[in-house]
């Protein structure tokens, strides 16, 4: 009788990363910014006027799309706005592939993919990484109903220049291509100037991780009008309002605060290589990585057991028990100091 449980049975939800209570814990498994938002965010929600909660907020969001305007050189009508970027790829994924054909993504890739695709009934094909974690663009030159690269991947951090993205998104002139750019500012060159090239694109960023705002769930989508449109359209028919005006606030000002914004991602890019550098000495192999996180393996230690010993000492990492990644952990970048008591710990590895 109740058949509507034979769907839910057969999606296996999302499992985010653990949020552990404690103000002893350092915290390196989400991906989440060491540093505080800009100066400029404290500001702009200090003067928000709380009455301005009883009103329902702009659904056109006109003050965060000039300042995404300004900064990524698109129009206005080239930006979709949602809560984070898992809503704004989830909204994609229910727009965009609507064929009986297999969308294409890595094998070892952001898991919310295959998660979405089970939700929507949307055929879906792995496809396998090489032997150095790397793309291989020419294993997406084939007919699909879509092709989702996250650039730079994760869990590996591993980026793929923009030529090879280009290369894909002009090998699939028949549908359409989302580059998911979540750790773009840490390291890579987005793809953002190709949406005036190629009407099958669509470059999905977040807030969450270079501007430290995960805490008001900002994301957005770039490209040409004619698919904004039709997100627009998708989006409007569950719900109008995405982003409360508390949101678009704080996005605005952090948006438009580029010298903080870089001063963080320079600091962040030069403590993980520091952090590479250390964890070689200590007989670890990392992944290159442009973004704010590294995925380290050592072959004389199991990477499960290093997991539950940092965690015991109150140090978060993230571990995933899956083939051909079981061996590694995924580091967020903290502050130099969290940093600093990683090493220390893991110094001290039995």
């Amino acid at each position: 009788m109740e058949l509507w449980r034979d769907k839910i049975k057969k999606t296996e939800p999302y499992v985010p990363g653990e949020q552990p209570e404690g103000k002893n814990i350092i915290k390196l498994n989400t991906n989440e910014n060491p540093y505080p938002p800009s100066p400029m965010v404290k500001k702009a929600i200090d003067e928000y006027s709380c009455g301005n909660l009883r009103l329902y907020p702009s659904f056109v969001c006109k003050g965060l799309k000039s300042a995404l305007s300004d900064i990524y050189n698109v129009g206005e009508e080239e930006i979709f706005l949602g809560n984070g970027s898992d809503e704004v790829l989830a909204l994609c994924f229910m727009t965009f592939f609507n064929s009986d054909k297999a969308v294409l993504f890595p094998d070892i890739t952001y898991s919310f993919y295959d998660v979405w695709c089970s939700l929507y009934g949307i055929p879906y094909e792995r496809i396998p990484l090489d032997n150095d974690f790397r793309i291989v663009k020419e294993d997406y030159f084939k007919e699909n109903g879509g092709v989702v690269i996250a650039n730079p991947n994760a869990p590996t951090g591993i980026y793929m220049e923009t030529g090879s993205i280009e290369e894909i998104i002009e090998n699939n002139r028949d549908s359409i291509v989302i580059i998911d750019e979540a750790y773009i500012d840490f390291g890579g060159s987005s793809a953002v100037e190709l949406i005036h090239k190629y009407d099958n694109l669509a470059v999905v960023q977040t807030f969450s991780k270079s501007r430290a705002l995960a805490g008001i769930r900002v994301g957005c989508a770039m490209a040409n009008a004619k698919l904004i449109n039709a997100l627009e359209a998708v989006k409007n028919s569950f719900n109008s309002y995405t982003l409360n005006s508390l949101s678009q606030a704080a996005a605005e000002a952090a948006a438009r605060d580029t010298a903080y914004f870089e001063e963080c991602c320079n600091k962040i890019i030069n403590t993980r290589t520091w952090t590479v550098e250390e964890l070689s000495k200590l007989g670890f192999e990392t992944l290159p990585s442009c973004s704010n996180f590294i995925f380290t393996t050592n072959k004389n230690i199991d990477a499960g057991s290093l997991f539950e010993y940092l965690k015991s000492n109150g140090i978060i990492v993230r571990y995933f028990n899956k083939p051909r990644i079981n061996q590694y952990l995924r580091i967020t970048i903290g502050t130099d100091e969290q940093m600093k008591a990683l090493i220390e710990a893991i110094r001290r590895y039995p």
